[in-house]
Parts: C-alpha cells; sequence; structure tokens
C-alpha cells in the first residue's frame, strides 16, 4: 500500500499525557504512566529548550511513544493522534505513554525516533508521512523494537509496520452534503484546499468530487494547494481565495478549522477536517475525522504480547475508526443540513450505514465508470480501482504497479493537474 502524506513542522518538543498541559509550543519532556484508570496517565511536564531531553520508560511497563508532526492541541490530525495515544494509555493495562510534538521531517525526527528506541520505548509511533525513511533506518537498527508508520508505504516485514485508513469514504458523503448545499443555494461551485501535491490529497479531492456529483452533477470544483499542513493563516487566505473566486462551500486538507472562520464571516459554507473540534461554527457543515483509539489499543496489544506482524494495514469504514461528525451515533447535524432536502440527507445516512456495516467501501467509492476532467474515461462500468491506484503516482512502487494511477483530476474539477517534480 502506497499512501503519502507529507507533513511540515519546524520546533521539536516532547510533552506529557495530560489534557490541558504545554498548550503552547514551548519544548518539554515528560511520560505518563496508566494502563487502566484516565487519572494515570497525566503527569508534569519539564522545561528542554534547545538541548531536548527524551522522556524515561518506566521498568516493568509496556512502553509506548508517539511522534507529532503538530502541537498536541492543534484541533485536527494530530489532536485526534493524541487523543488516540490517551485511549491506549487508558485501556492497555500496564502501559506508561509518552509523546513527542512539532516533530520537523528528516535528519531531527531521525534524531527523536532513535533516542526513544535507546531509551527503551518498546512501540514507537509516527505519525507523518515523512518519518517513514527515518523510522525505516531506525528500525534497522533496534529490532527488540516495534515501529508504526502512519500514511506511508514502507514496511520491513519485521519490526517496522505500515497504518492507514480510508478518509476517502467520509469525504465522499461530506461532498453529497456539500453538493446538496451549493444547488439549494443555487451557487453551483464547491472549493477544496488540498495541502500538497501527492496522491493522497488528490484521491481525497476525487473522493469529494464523486460525492457532490451524486446531489449536484451540475457542480463544479476549483482546486488549489497551500503547501502546508498546520498554518492557519494560509489556511485562511486559501480558503477566502477559494470563497472570494465563487465557492459556496470549501473543504480543507490542513489540520485547523481557519476554512469554518472564513466561511462565517463570508456567510459560506466549511468542511473540516481530521477531529470534530474543528468544526466549531454554524457555518462548518460537517467534518470527516479519526477515532485512533480503538486501532491504537488493539494494534498496542499485539505489539505486547508479540503477535504483532508488520506490514500493510490500511482499514475501512466498518473499523469505526472514522467518522462523519453529526451523523453518528448521539450526534446531531449541524445548523447547515437541517434545510437540505430530505431525499439527499436520507441517502447520506444510509450509505453510512452501509460503510459502517461493511456493505459500501473505498472501492465503490471508486468504482466505474470513471472519467476525467478532459472526458476521457479511465475505467468502465462494472469495475474498481485496486489499492495500488488510490496510493500512488505513475508508475507505482516495484511489485505493485498501479494501471489507473492516482495522477487525474475526476469530471467536475476545473483545475488543472499539479506538476509531478
Amino acid at each position: 500500500m502506497v499512501s503519502t502524506r507529507l507533513r511540515l513542522a519546524s520546533l521539536v518538543a516532547v510533552a506529557a499525557i495530560a489534557v490541558g498541559a504545554c498548550g503552547s509550543a514551548t519544548p518539554s519532556a515528560s511520560g505518563g504512566a496508566g494502563g487502566g484508570a484516565a487519572g494515570d496517565c497525566t503527569a508534569g511536564a519539564a522545561q528542554s529548550g534547545a538541548n531536548l531531553q527524551i522522556p524515561d520508560v518506566v521498568s516493568g511497563k509496556f512502553n509506548v511513544a508517539m511522534v507529532l508532526i503538530g502541537p498536541h492541541d492543534d484541533g485536527g490530525w494530530s489532536q485526534a493522534q493524541y487523543e488516540g495515544l490517551q485511549y491506549l494509555c487508558q485501556h492497555l493495562p500496564g502501559t506508561h505513554v509518552a509523546y513527542v510534538e512539532l516533530v520537523p521531517e528528516g535528519a531531527d525526527s531521525e534524531q527523536v525516533f532513535r533516542s526513544l528506541a535507546r531509551k527503551g520505548f518498546n512501540f514507537i509511533i509516527g505519525t507523518s508521512f515523512g518519518y517513514m525513511d527515518p523510522m525505516a533506518t531506525v528500525a534497522g537498527e533496534f529490532p527488540d523494537a516495534t515501529f508504526l508508520h502512519l500514511t506511508g508505504y514502507k514496511s520491513n516485514g519485521k519490526n517496522f509496520g505500515n497504518f492507514f485508513g480510508a478518509v476517502e469514504d467520509f469525504k465522499y458523503l461530506a461532498g453529497q452534503l456539500a453538493g446538496s448545499r451549493a444547488k439549494k443555494d443555487g451557487i453551483p461551485k464547491i472549493g477544496y484546499m488540498a495541502t500538497f501535491p501527492i496522491p493522497e490529497e488528490l484521491r481525497l479531492g476525487n473522493a469529494i468530487t464523486r460525492g457532490v456529483k451524486v446531489t449536484c452533477p451540475e457542480c463544479k470544483i476549483d482546486v488549489r494547494f497551500i503547501n502546508t499542513w498546520h498554518d492557519p493563516q494560509k489556511e485562511r487566505d486559501g480558503a477566502a481565495s477559494l470563497f472570494d473566486a465563487g465557492a459556496d462551500v470549501v473543504f480543507t486538507g490542513a489540520d485547523t478549522g481557519a476554512v469554518a472562520d472564513v466561511a462565517k464571516e463570508k456567510g459560506k459554507w466549511a468542511v473540516t477536517y481530521d477531529h470534530i473540534a474543528s468544526c466549531h461554527n454554524d457555518a462548518c457543515l460537517t467534518a470527516p475525522y479519526w477515532i485512533w483509539g480503538p486501532e491504537y489499543t488493539r494494534i498496542g496489544q499485539q505489539v505486547k504480547d508479540k503477535k504483532y506482524t508488520a506490514g500493510y494495514e490500511y482499514f475501512d469504514a466498518d473499523s469505526k475508526a472514522m467518522g462523519l461528525f453529526g451523523f453518528m451515533e448521539g450526534q446531531t447535524p449541524q445548523k447547515g443540513i437541517t434545510d437540505l432536502p430530505q431525499a439527499d440527507v436520507d441517502k447520506v445516512k444510509s450509505t453510512l450505514s452501509d460503510m459502517l456495516g461493511g456493505k459500501f467501501g473505498r472501492f465503490d467509492v471508486f468504482a466505474g465508470p470513471i472519467k476525467d476532467n478532459t472526458g476521457k474515461e479511465l475505467l468502465p462500468a462494472g469495475q474498481k480501482l485496486k489499492q495500488s491506484d488510490l496510493d500512488q503516482f505513475p508508475p507505482g512502487a516495484p511489485g505493485s504497479e498501479c494501471s489507473v494511477c492516482m495522477y487525474w483530476w475526476n469530471d467536475g474539477i476545473t483545475s488543472p493537474l499539479p506538476k509531478l517534480s
């Protein structure tokens, strides 16, 4: 499986597993002992500055560390990861946890992973695509530690595994809602604020568009890349440019809820991402989000029991590791959903039910016929894309080549394809 998620940052810090601790970007080091009660997973933080101090392990405990690209309370990707780590701490007895936040990719991250392994952490989780090669290197040096990398495509089949999920399912559903909203408003234009020109972002943009076309066949989609995962000002500027160009609803692929703030200011609509906290005002229609805790606990138990098989794991909607804000059990749809045609809302609910029940998944989102935005048929009716097609630019990795590689825009997208470097 090849799924690319490049993430950027500029600072390094280690923080406590404590809600509200180290809310700023001030570098600090800490860890939390846990396993059972929520209160067991908190600890104080120690300042580290330029001389980063990796937290200690606890003898006799199962020691788990996580490395984050952004701040643990970003209201998006990193916060969802952090909460997953807390969940693991609270549900896997005898566990000690720590995390390292604001770690840039490249040489800095390799040093952090190596330091965590030297300290004796048993299970080390890296949550950014750009950690892949550094983790692969360090995993080879420390065969007794287990490394889990999110969003990449490499595994050594021994102690370095790969893990991600089909959030395209939920982007597809959000696209249906956005299309319905735009059609009702009489403004058949959607914006997609993508991050980097990588297969993942093209896949998600195409999934959004395929959803939009279900409820608004005439809608057009404008895509613009902002080349960052976490920069609230750039996210605001990118969202504003799409709204100013006529979009009624703008999706974000980045980490914060800035797009919802801009939508509110302009009297428009937004779809945020990664965490329910990102959908924080009435201008937000919904948010596809992650629920990492049970999956991390499941894999952590396997690692602890020495039964984990390092490989490639890509879970679908029936894993219950993802959600669509406003539509999951116990949630209420956002204000912008309440006046949409009931048939459109019922279609989303029905498809969601099928997804959660394992009857509809990512390969159904990308079932033929598929035409690109030049009118070329990429896939005929009755066929579906394969995993290698979803994850890779052409030609794909050796031994996992793609045939309909993810370098195309779906019919309805008006923007040109990004140039490949």
